[in-house]
């Protein structure tokens, strides 16, 4: 991390134990991205007038280039009333982890793929004043997208003959294109 990890705690004792292992849970989040600029946690113990549940809340705030604010706040729910704090601090770290994979994945361009659901064709009709255009898939069906389904924002790029990868979904109207990408643009 650029700037050190900040930890503050409030109404619960700082102990060696749970200092030590928010620290090792905030150094593992580096090997999952390696440009963190900076990481807040507070660990919070009980309100005064909590009667039943957890008496713990843990808050974390990560901030990535460019820009990006990750953040996770850790009250257990019905299902977690009597968690003790390493608890709670794991399952928030957890959370946070999900957070920065899925941030990092993007970054890079690694969107999840679902190759079984997606299918090929090509551009057939194409309607750039109104957004939208229609793809004749390998099958022989013409299947309806908008502008806003192509990735990229590529839509300007799509002619009549361009080549793109789709997955179908059930539309209001019929078949219906998502996930536009082109995979071989004609000339």
């Amino acid at each position: 991390m650029r700037v050190p990890l900040e930890l503050s705690f409030r109404n619960v004792p700082k102990t060696e134990r749970i200092e030590e292992m928010v620290r090792e849970r905030a150094a593992k989040l580096e090997r999952f991205h390696d440009q963190i600029i900076s990481c807040r946690v507070a660990v919070e113990g009980p309100q005064e007038h909590q009667s039943s549940g957890s008496p713990y809340r843990v808050r974390i705030s990560m901030r990535v280039p460019p820009g990006h604010e990750l953040a996770v706040d850790r009250e257990p729910g019905q299902d977690h009333l009597h968690d003790d704090l390493p608890t709670v601090i794991n399952r928030a770290f957890d959370a946070l982890e999900r957070q920065v994979k899925k941030l990092k994945d993007k970054q890079q361009g690694e969107v999840k793929r679902h190759p079984d659901q997606e299918a090929g064709g090509m551009v057939n009709k194409l309607f750039p004043e109104e957004g939208y255009g229609f793809i004749r898939s390998v099958d022989g069906r013409d299947v309806y997208f908008h502008r806003n389904a192509v990735l990229e924002n590529d839509f300007d790029r799509l002619d009549i003959g361009t080549g793109v990868r789709f997955v179908e979904a059930a539309g209001e109207e019929g078949p219906q294109a998502s996930t536009v990408q082109i995979v071989n643009k004609p000339g």
